[in-house]
This record gives structure tokens, C-alpha cells and sequence, in this order.
């Protein structure tokens, strides 16, 4: 069976798509990459990332909830649509949440607030959520002290912290998503992808954002997966194989995604 992929963080709605999304999904597919999965940012982007999963039905997968730099002082109608969205639509996860200090610190309560509803929602609803950590790491990991041993499963996004965070994702039963900086020479990040076991370890591209080495500077897209893929083999001295089927299971697993439906 040729290698399959699970890109576990692609914003495919986006305007950056929108002249050849068709072929970027093309590509995607030729590369070994079985699923998309798409995070919402807010309101604004619930109808486009809904059409782009009509559009590629069982390829694409979306999530909702809504981005930490979208959360301003009136957050609370805004949040109120992600919410009703999240409870009447079918959604794989609730994503992408969290919180985000590197721009502006002035909304942390509010964000801290969102963050922790949308953590309940996840309870409430048995779903995997998709957490946005910038500049916050340990904002989040105290938050996160209160669900602690209550369920709440899932995956830090764009994970590139030390082996020491690391260690604390899995202490709270999440997972890691490795994208394209790990192709940038980050040492804490290579250093903890090289101490850490796969089996905590998902895929991303962020796209159309970070894209890997070779394609720095360029638009990223799916299918360059695999040069995420090929680094992490090489930092881990193990076949391209096991990172395929390892952190594809993983992502099935915990997204509970059947790798046959509408195949």
C-alpha cells in the first residue's frame, strides 16, 4: 500500500486557494495525502470552509470554534455563533482555540474566558480540540491544570516548543502537531522531535502559512506534507513509512475519522 498522509491543519478557504484550489487538492492526493482537515478562524469563515468541504467531500473535514486573535472585548455575539454552529453542524473537533500573546497581550481575559468555554464545549461534546498556543504556553498549560484527568483530547497546533513542553502536552493526554518548522532548524523543536515517540505526533501545513523547506517564502499547500514527513524521518533516523502510518493513525484515532468513509 503506497504511504498515506493526514494534513491535520489547512486553512483551504482561504483567498490564497481560491484561483487553483482544485489542483492544490490534486496535489495533495497525488503526494499520499488522504484527508484534509480544516480549522475555523470565525463567523467570517464558517460559509467558505463549509463549501470547500461540500466541494471535496471526504477529503476535506472541517472544525469550529474560533481563533484566539479574533477575540476582542465584545466577543461574546461572536462567540455565540461558533457556538450554535458547533452544535448543529457535524464538525470533527473544535478548532482552532486557544490563545495568542504574541501581537497583543490587552485581550488575555477575554481569550482565557473563550478558551475555557470552548473546553467545555469539547467535554460537553466528546470532541478533540485544536489548540492555538503563541507566546502563551503557560497560560495555556495552567488553564489546562483545571481539566485535567476529565477528557479533554486533542493537538497544539504548530507545536514548536522544548522537550520539557513537550512533556507537558503528553501529561495532559495531547498530541503535537508538527508542521514545516521543523525543516527550520529550530533546536528546541528538533530536539524534541527527536527525544519524543512518535505516537504523539500529527501532521500539519498550517497552509496556506510556514511552508517547509525547500519552499520557504512560498504559499504552502498540502502536499508538502511530505517534506515535513521526509525531516522528521531523517531527525528520528526511521523510514518515511513509519511517519506515514504512524501519525496518520494518530490522526485518525484522534479525530475518530474512518479512513474508509466516502472513500
Amino acid at each position: 500500500m503506497p504511504m498515506q498522509f493526514i494534513d491535520t491543519h489547512a486553512h483551504l478557504y482561504l483567498e490564497q486557494f481560491k484561483a487553483d484550489r482544485a489542483q492544490v487538492v490534486s496535489n495533495a492526493i497525488e503526494k499520499g495525502v488522504l484527508k484534509i482537515f480544516l480549522p475555523n478562524i470565525d463567523s467570517s469563515s464558517i460559509e467558505p470552509m463549509n463549501q470547500v468541504v461540500k466541494a471535496y467531500a471526504g477529503i476535506c473535514h472541517a472544525m469550529m470554534g474560533m481563533h484566539p486573535r479574533s477575540v476582542k472585548e465584545n466577543y461574546h455575539d461572536e462567540f455565540e455563533m461558533i457556538r450554535e454552529e458547533l452544535l448543529s453542524g457535524e464538525y470533527i473537533a473544535i478548532g482552532e482555540i486557544g490563545i495568542d500573546l504574541y501581537w497583543d497581550k490587552t485581550h488575555l481575559r477575554e481569550q482565557s474566558l473563550v478558551f475555557e468555554q470552548e473546553l467545555d464545549l469539547a467535554l460537553k461534546l466528546d470532541k478533540p480540540v485544536v489548540i492555538h498556543a503563541r507566546e502563551s504556553f503557560d497560560v495555556i498549560f495552567e488553564i489546562l491544570q483545571q481539566y485535567k484527568n476529565k477528557g479533554i483530547r486533542g493537538v497544539f497546533h504548530a507545536f514548536s516548543g522544548t522537550p520539557e513542553q513537550a512533556d507537558q502536552v503528553i501529561e495532559n493526554g495531547l498530541l503535537m502537531g508538527i508542521g514545516g518548522m521543523v525543516t527550520y532548524r529550530n533546536p528546541g523543536l528538533v530536539r524534541t522531535v527527536q527525544e519524543t515517540n512518535l505516537q504523539y505526533f500529527v501532521l500539519e501545513t498550517d497552509s496556506p502559512f510556514l511552508p517547509p523547506v525547500p519552499n520557504r517564502g512560498k504559499r504552502n499547500e498540502p502536499a508538502f506534507l511530505t517534506f515535513i514527513a521526509e525531516t522528521i524521518a531523517r531527525l528520528k533516523t526511521v523510514d518515511i513509512t513509519e511517519v506515514a502510518s504512524t501519525t496518520t493513525a494518530n490522526a485518525l484515532e484522534l479525530f475518530r475519522i474512518n479512513n474508509q468513509d466516502e472513500q
